[in-house]
């Protein structure tokens, strides 16, 4: 039976990092782009970039040589996509590169959008056993699950270094980090809307909660937090978008945020979510988000 010890990360993440789909695009035009928007959050302070979508090794590889410290994680791996032995190998070349940088996020995705899906936590089970016994084993503290159900939570508990669940709540991640325990990070991704404007706001959030309103995987936890086939109808409840999506005026949404620390979170991944046309990447808006979290302060301070 494998059981691969669990430690804490070798690399703190801070408290914030931003997760983005953007960074991941492969587009050869926007490769310098990337690697000096990568570069920019790493001085403004994030502790992390995730790298959002079906992310893979190859993805965090290409920003890793425009950047210093700043860890970088697949927020997520799709374990139906790339075999493990293959996943195992770039890791190993990546760490010799750059070592102590990469988080290995890995995900069972969705029955709607993998061919071939059935019995997830049992594949994701055996994706574990098979980055152990690779011939470059993956430690069980350089590899972080996209938990949500109490099953995969304690999967992440034993086999990981903790838990990157997505759409969630502050009472969510109360209970996320009672079934964990203390010693695992539980570092979710939370949506955030730079807008004050009420209208405008959830028909940003409305959007983007399109396609996670058809994932019953996600539903699935949302009815777990109290809502109902209701609150999924008409591209959402306003309830359920301002549960779902951070948004107002700056103290608010610092104010937010705090929530899902006080709540047991370590590390918020921060997903900003924009109007269409906006800024891609969206550097200011990432340059607003450092100054509200107070990361930017931080790091402008002088070492002692």
């Amino acid at each position: 039976m494998h059981s691969a010890p669990r430690t804490a990360p070798q690399q703190s993440l801070g408290r914030f990092g931003i997760f983005s789909h953007e960074l991941r695009s492969e587009e050869p035009a926007l490769q310098e782009q990337r690697r000096r928007a990568a570069a920019e959050l790493e001085e403004l302070g994030f502790g992390a970039i995730w790298l959002g979508g079906n992310s893979s090794v190859h993805h965090a590889a290409a920003l890793a040589g425009s950047t210093e410290g700043i860890a970088l994680a697949t927020g997520i791996l799709n374990i139906w996509h790339e075999d493990a032995d293959t996943v195992a190998r770039q890791r190993a070349e990546l760490e010799d590169a750059h070592p102590g940088r990469f988080l290995l996020g890995l995900g069972a995705g969705h029955a709607q959008l993998a061919q071939n899906y059935q019995r997830p936590y049992s594949t994701m089970v055996g994706y574990l056993n098979a980055l152990d016994d690779a011939a470059t084993p993956v430690p069980a503290d350089r590899r972080i699950l996209a938990a949500l159900g109490p099953k995969m939570l304690r999967l992440a508990r034993d086999r990981a270094a903790g838990a990157h669940p997505a759409m969630v709540t502050p009472a969510y991640i109360k209970q996320a980090r009672e079934a964990l325990g203390d010693g695992p990070l539980l570092a979710p991704v939370v949506t955030v809307a730079l807008e004050n404007d009420p209208v405008r706001a959830r028909d940003i959030a409305r959007d983007f909660l399109g396609l996670y309103l058809r994932l019953p995987n996600y539903t699935t936890n949302f009815e777990r937090l109290g809502f109902t086939d209701e609150d999924f109808t008409g591209g959402g409840s306003n309830r359920l978008l301002d549960t779902l999506v951070v948004w107002g005026p700056d103290d608010a949404i610092s104010d937010r945020l705090t929530e899902f620390h006080t709540a047991g979170a370590d590390h918020l991944a921060l997903q900003l979510i924009t109007a269409e046309g906006g800024e891609t990447p969206p550097l200011s808006q990432w340059r607003r988000l450092a100054d509200l979290t107070g990361i930017r302060a931080k790091s402008a301070q002088p070492h002692p």
